[in-house]
């Protein structure tokens, strides 16, 4: 029996450290990618303890191009892997406009080209063996850019797009994607952005644990969109069926009447 893989990016600590335990939990052997070598190895001595899997840690920066090519390199060759995680990514230090250049670079970059580039390799490799997974961490506020920094909400809503789409593309072939948006949750993210987390009402902030569970549940479900927080998912179905019903009047080959001079 060929036993199954899960690569988890951003998994030395927050979010991409808790999907470790839970697909660990679950059985799937793991390949674990993060920045920090030492807490890396860690995690990863720690989760093989307690499961018995086995967790092959791989300490890489997914900004350079040379690490980068390593992990295409055995998402496309290594056929136990049937599930990647993409959780890794940075949050903004302030607003756009009082944000440096460099910086607001480098979160795009981390958040929306990195993810593409792991999402499609993945999405090719699956395809081709008709079976697999991805799961692709995005946020609430792709649906509110208004209240948060524009770049890092444009990148998140970049993420809902583009797993909505693979998902049309992929479901035939045997392929699940799901895009999780979840709200302010209690991660090291704050503390490097630099942002006092007291200053977030309680009822707002969720713990990670609940979080990925809730996520877990809805890959289960078969969603391809999940928002933890959201009890009514007549909401959402709502908000989906408003965009759709756009959809026969977004191109036509006239002007509408209401642009008419």
């Amino acid at each position: 029996m060929r036993m199954s893989s899960a690569i988890v990016t951003g998994a030395s600590s927050g979010i991409g450290a808790v999907y470790a335990d839970r697909l660990a939990a679950r059985g799937y052997d793991l390949i674990l990618v993060a920045r920090d070598t030492e807490r890396l190895s860690d995690r990863a001595n720690r989760i093989a303890d307690r499961y018995g899997v086995a967790t092959t840690p791989l300490p890489l920066d997914l900004s350079r191009d040379g690490d980068m090519d390593t992990l295409l390199g055995r998402i496309r060759r290594d056929q136990s892997i049937d599930l990647i995680v993409n959780s890794a990514g940075v949050g903004p230090h302030a607003t756009v406009i009082a944000s440096d250049d460099v910086s607001l670079d480098r979160m795009v970059f981390l958040n929306v080209n990195v993810l593409h580039t792991l999402t499609v390799a993945a999405a090719k490799a699956f395809a081709a063996r008709g079976s697999g997974a991805i799961i692709n961490l995005a946020s609430v506020v792709a649906l509110m850019p208004e209240r948060f920094n524009g770049s890092y909400a444009a990148g998140k809503a970049f993420v809902v797009s583009l797993s909505q789409a693979l998902d049309a593309e992929l479901r035939p072939q045997g392929v699940r994607i799901q895009a999780v948006l979840p709200g302010f949750t209690r991660t090291e993210i704050f503390e490097r952005a630099g942002v006092d987390t007291s200053a977030i009402p309680t009822e707002m902030m969720m713990d990670p644990g609940d979080m990925v569970d809730a996520a877990l549940a809805g890959f289960d479900a078969g969603e391809v969109i999940t928002i933890p927080s959201l009890e009514n998912e007549a909401l959402w179905a709502a908000f989906e069926s408003a965009r759709l019903q756009m959809s026969p009047y977004l191109s036509l080959n006239k002007p509408a009447a209401r642009f008419a001079l």
